[in-house]
């Protein structure tokens, strides 16, 4: 994955619509791998969650490369036939499944009691953290005050931007939490199995 993200941010990188936006954009996609690279001895995540973020910097990537709001989406944007780039959209709901490793992390390290604890405080975090991330859009579109701002925010003239970026946001948590609670599920069912299989061998 790492591989693919070093290939990802190479290509993306080649002229792309706005250095600076590409430069801002990447910073998070390289930070958050830079902290899950220093942290892999003290935790490792699922195969699943490292999924979940492996997504989100591609999607990142691309959405560098272009300004989310001018990513090719045409073949999406007409047949269904929405007024915006649906770009940013998407990728708001990608951030969302931040809450299935959020509700690993919370769970395995017992920072939560149960499982619907850490489900919960997971969605919360997830949408504490767009709650945040908007306002870092929009102080650093007030900060450069031109076309790179704007891009960065992205609003496309929708005033209602940053909350139904918020609802996507929540969305992609909502569903990330049930993949977590069919995963941990199917992960009780077997441990049960093994441990019925080796009481009626005893």
């Amino acid at each position: 994955m790492l591989t693919a993200i070093a290939a990802a941010s190479v290509a993306s990188g080649i002229s792309p619509a706005s250095r600076t936006v590409w430069l801002t954009e990447m910073f998070w996609a390289w930070g958050l791998c830079g902290i899950l690279a220093a942290t892999w001895r003290r935790f490792k995540f699922s195969a699943l969650s490292y999924g979940c973020f492996f997504v989100w910097c591609m999607i990142q990537a691309i959405g560098a490369h272009w300004t989310f709001e001018l990513v090719p989406m045409d073949w999406l944007k007409e047949p269904l036939g929405l007024v915006r780039n649906p770009y940013d959209r998407i990728a708001h709901f990608t951030v969302g499944w931040f809450a299935l490793p959020l509700a690993e992390l919370y769970w395995r390290t017992r920072i939560a009691r149960s499982a619907g604890a850490a489900m919960f405080f997971a969605v919360a975090t997830t949408v504490a953290m767009a709650g945040l991330w908007e306002l870092v859009e929009w102080q650093y579109a007030v900060i450069d005050g031109g076309e790179a701002g704007a891009a960065f925010l992205g609003s496309q003239g929708d005033e209602w931007d940053a909350q139904k970026d918020i609802l996507c946001d929540t969305l992609g948590a909502i569903c990330a939490i049930a993949a977590f609670r069919a995963a941990l599920a199917r992960r009780c069912a077997a441990l049960a199995g093994k441990r019925l299989s080796k009481d009626r061998t005893n």
